[in-house]
């Protein structure tokens, strides 16, 4: 595989995915997860440049950039725009909310000013709900970047906050 020559050379950086993963359709999530780790979210230009390396009459391949969008809107571990430095998942499933969720949930969003989906000013914190992160057993769940807190306290939260300054 030929690795890009910059972060920001896109068309290399989507044929060295395709290289890596193959032209085909099943193959667009880990294409879009290979430019998603390289440039920390998927902007714009990327799907179209998927969409037109992918492009190929001879074969039948064709992928419209709508489905693309689809795609990467559908799953939390893509972004469609740049994320923080840190990015924390919060688990909204009911498990995590009848043990005391929401109160955690409440408490992140004040602490960091910031509603679902938003990116503090600075660029440090990204906050996003995810449906489930699967250890119902240890909610209220946070995830922060690989880190992962379970039976986690409106108290914690500062402290978890702090491992990141």
């Amino acid at each position: 595989m030929t690795a890009p020559s910059t972060e920001r050379d896109i068309p290399a950086l989507v044929r060295a995915a395709i290289e890596k993963h193959g032209a085909k359709r099943d193959a667009l999530i880990p294409i879009l997860s290979e430019v998603n780790l390289a440039l920390g979210y998927i902007p714009g230009e990327a799907f179209k440049e998927v969409r037109k390396q992918l492009h190929d009459p001879t074969e039948g391949v064709f992928v419209a950039e709508s489905q693309l969008h689809a795609l990467a809107s559908f799953y939390d571990m893509l972004a469609t725009k740049p994320r923080g430095e840190h990015v924390i998942k919060f688990c909204e499933n009911a498990p995590c909310h009848v043990v005391g969720g929401k109160a955690v949930w409440d408490t992140l969003r004040e602490k960091l000013s910031l509603k679902n989906g938003e990116t503090t000013p600075d660029g440090k914190w990204t906050l996003v709900t995810t449906s489930c992160i699967g250890l119902c057993s240890v909610g209220p769940v946070v995830l922060v970047d690989e880190d992962l807190y379970g039976n986690v306290t409106p108290e914690q939260i500062g402290d978890i906050l702090g491992r990141y300054e």
